[in-house]
């Protein structure tokens, strides 16, 4: 937080001067406790950048043209997309700044959608839908992402094999100068958990044009949400108040925000240690709940993401996720097999089962496996906070166990922030930094199983499997070709907004996202560190 105050205040000495030079009013972005930034100006108004440049809708030609026209054409309607701010992130931000006035929380706005190909030539034209700004601390940056809600179902650009789904999602891509890191996460996690029948969101570089007026390079993806073509977890009918549904959650510090039906804490088998993952037996130990040597670590708890309807719900998610995570500790760490009964509300020890089976019997191995790989691969800033999903699925067909899918949010991660700058070293299941320095913690469910053997040979089959296929590979070869290929739509975006030197404004910034000054710049870096990455990942874990 130390770093936030300082530079907000130069932000608004910024904005002060750039106001009495006649800029358009605005901000520009700033560091944040989650890894996005504080942009609010003194009014209240998160509005245009006072750097940036509204243009034309002359778009590069080079990538396909989502355009967005609101279907009223009052005065402000513009508002829309650039005041909001995320309720809990403009009241942290007024905690801190004298004067400041709490915007708008996001709202939707009535909208026709179009959708062309580079070429021009029309996909999809006129549809009806409902869009506005999405996202926590990335709503206060002048450029928010958006959320697009389609009255009927429809496909965009083919991604996910073409599903028609009424919800997708615009990613700003503000503070990645690279705007691939999102892209790049998530074309590795789909091909590294599609063996497993897991869901990873598809995306596609995409310009946008709302109401006329040039808005920049996005990348369009998909919602998370349950829905056969993405989460795909049995859904309660409406008022349904049964335990045998599917249920699909977040692992989130920000689940005080949500309704009391909708979250819950874990007590990870009475706060239990954990040993931290570095590759040379661990050092110290660390807490999930609370750490007495960080008595201001922030408590994360469950967000559920998927409708419920009642109490029990609620309650039954809570127990199973509770009770999974003890099954798991006291496998790895006393060496001892816990069961559920029938209807998986208790466990009780029992000597019918090994650790490893008592474990494989609640829980989906090979996609904690596959969530640890890419985890471990990007060495995400957020990891121990939040955007980590999970799912467990008691209807009719369900597994009924718990499984980690729908990876989201890489836009601090890969060499981005002063996280691993070298690519070398374990990260993922380690203890590792909060935001500001703070305080360590771990991510409890990559930590929990590292040491076990078992665990560690199916790391090792993954990884090697996939290294070998050549997936890592092909990430770095999209992140070179897209920063040759769509050099002319990444010019334009930093010609409208001008954050391209958004890097210097934090000190959490690494020199080498600091010393970029193009996309390419920022393309090369990216590229550079995930080469060092999987060379360092390759040796510690090819078989």
């Amino acid at each position: 937080m130390r770093y936030l105050k300082r530079i907000l205040a130069c932000t608004l000495c910024c904005v002060m001067l750039a106001g009495c030079s006649g800029s358009d009013s605005g901000t520009s972005g700033s560091e944040s406790p989650d890894a996005a930034g504080s942009n609010a100006d003194k009014t209240g108004s998160a509005a245009e950048s006072s750097t940036s440049k509204p243009r034309s809708a002359e778009v590069s030609g080079v990538l396909p043209v989502i355009e967005i026209n609101t279907v009223s054409n009052e005065d402000g309607v513009m508002d829309f997309v650039n005041k909001p701010v995320t309720k809990h992130v403009s009241k942290s931000i007024a905690s801190w700044t004298p004067g400041y006035k709490i915007p708008v929380e996001p709202y939707y706005e009535d909208c026709t959608v179009n959708v062309k190909n580079s070429g021009g030539s029309a996909l999809l034209e006129g549809a009806a839908a409902q869009v506005k700004v999405r996202g926590n601390w990335t709503t206060s940056y002048p450029k928010k992402p958006l959320r697009i809600k389609f009255e009927k179902k429809q496909s965009m650009l083919g991604l996910n094999s073409g599903a028609e789904l009424k919800n997708w999602v615009l990613l700003a891509e503000y503070k990645d100068i690279s705007m691939l890191r999102n892209k790049a996460a998530l074309q590795t996690a789909r091909e590294l958990t599609e063996q497993d029948g897991l869901y990873a969101a598809d995306s596609q570089l995409v310009e946008v044009v709302i109401n006329d007026k040039y808005w920049g390079v996005y990348l369009l993806t998909e919602q998370q949400q349950v829905n056969s073509d993405r989460v795909s977890v049995t859904k309660p009918d409406e008022g349904y108040t049964g335990t045998d549904i599917g249920y699909f959650l977040e692992y989130d510090g920000y689940y005080v925000n949500e309704d009391k039906l909708h979250q819950f804490l874990c007590t990870y088998d009475s706060n239990a240690p954990l040993k931290p993952y570095d590759g040379s037996g661990g050092s110290g130990e660390y807490y999930p709940v609370k750490d007495k040597r960080y008595p201001n670590k922030t408590l994360v708890g469950f967000t559920i993401k998927s409708d419920i309807n009642s109490e029990a719900q609620r309650d039954f998610i809570s127990s199973f996720v509770n009770n999974a995570y003890t099954v798991m500790y006291e496998a790895a760490y006393n060496d001892k097999a816990y069961a559920f009964n029938e209807s998986f509300t208790e466990i009780s020890e029992t000597d019918k089962l090994t650790p490893e089976e008592a474990v494989r019997a609640c829980v989906n191995v090979d996609s904690l496996a596959d969530a640890y790989i890419l985890a471990e691969l990007t060495c995400d800033a957020d990891i121990y906070l939040t955007s980590f999903f999970m799912d467990a699925d008691f209807g009719e067909g369900g597994d009924r166990k718990l499984t980690f899918e729908a990876p989201w949010d890489f836009d601090s991660a890969m060499g981005l922030k002063n996280r691993v700058t070298s690519g070398e070293g374990f990260y993922a299941a380690n203890a590792i930094w909060d935001v500001n320095d703070s305080y360590k913690s771990v991510n409890p469910w990559l930590a929990v199983l590292m040491y076990e053997p078992w665990f560690q040979d199916i790391i090792k089959e993954k990884w090697s499997a996939a290294y070998d296929d050549g997936v890592f590979s092909r990430t770095i070869d999209m992140v070179e070709s897209d920063a040759e290929q769509y050099e002319e739509a990444f010019t334009l975006n930093y010609d409208r907004w001008n954050n391209i030197n958004f890097n210097d404004a934090s000190n959490e910034w690494s020199s080498g996202i600091k010393a970029c000054r193009t996309q390419k710049d920022a393309a090369d870096q990216l590229a550079q560190w995930l080469t060092a990455r999987v060379g360092f990942m390759n040796e510690a874990w090819h078989k």
